[in-house]
């Protein structure tokens, strides 16, 4: 059954348990297309867990999820298939150690959208000189700084045409000087129209950049709205104190 929707992503009383523990309590999300949208909490408030279930990383213990026209909570549905569409961009880089960047930007094209070499590699570097890495392109992932390696972890992503882009705390295992060159391509993609779903504690970031800043704790959506609602005028006591603690 398809359902239609403006929303790229859908998420309707979303439920996950890892063992007796409840970490995602009924959320309720939408994410329309274009749209910017920074999660925030802290940490054991769900907010990884529940961007990790968007694309069946995590499965859910209840609730549905769609992504575009595909619930892809039905067992029926073939998550391969939806994945080619979403980027995922994790703390740790998870590149290949043993090839260059633009082979790491190469690989997912060739194995998973069957590209031929020429083609991914017009694109690996293409998208690797988008994120400032034109003049790295060959050298092997020991050879970069975090920040570097976090970039070709985002060209590698933007190669598969990705409809929407999940950043999982893309820049909380990288020195403070790195952070800026990874938040600046974050930047240059959201002005690009991109829709992104981005887990952060970078405040300054969210406030610049959000279309929608959510507030996560305890597995619920405590509130959401504008970056300028929720930053300077939050209505829960519960926010107030998360960002009177981080401020």
């Amino acid at each position: 059954m398809k359902r239609p929707s403006l929303a790229v992503v859908r998420i309707q009383q979303l439920h996950k348990y890892f063992g007796s523990v409840e970490v995602l309590k009924g959320v309720d999300l939408e994410v329309d297309r274009g749209e910017v949208v920074v999660i925030l909490g802290p940490s054991g408030s769900g907010k990884s867990t529940l961007l990790r279930c968007i694309n069946l990383l995590e499965k859910p213990t209840g609730g549905e999820i769609w992504f575009e026209d595909t619930r892809i909570t039905d067992p029926k549905t073939n998550i391969n298939k939806v994945r080619e569409h979403v980027g995922m961009v994790f703390q740790s880089f998870n590149l290949f150690p043993h090839i260059s960047a633009k082979k790491n930007v190469m690989l997912a094209q060739r194995k998973v959208l069957k590209r031929t070499k020429e083609e991914a590699e017009r694109i690996a570097v293409e998208q690797l000189t988008k994120v400032g890495l034109g003049d790295r392109i060959d050298y092997m992932p020991a050879q970069l700084s975090g920040g570097q390696q976090q970039r070709v972890a985002i060209a590698r992503a933007l190669a598969m045409d990705p409809h929407v882009m999940l950043f999982d705390e893309a820049t909380s295992a990288l020195d403070p000087e790195l952070v800026r060159g990874v938040l600046d391509v974050m930047r240059e993609l959201a002005r690009g129209g991109m829709t992104m779903i981005v887990v952060t504690h970078e405040m300054g970031f969210a406030r610049e950049v959000a279309d929608r800043a959510v507030f996560m704790d305890g597995g619920i959506i405590v509130e959401q709205g504008s970056p300028e609602e929720v930053f300077d005028h939050p209505q829960h006591e519960r926010t107030r104190d998360f960002l009177g603690h981080i401020a």
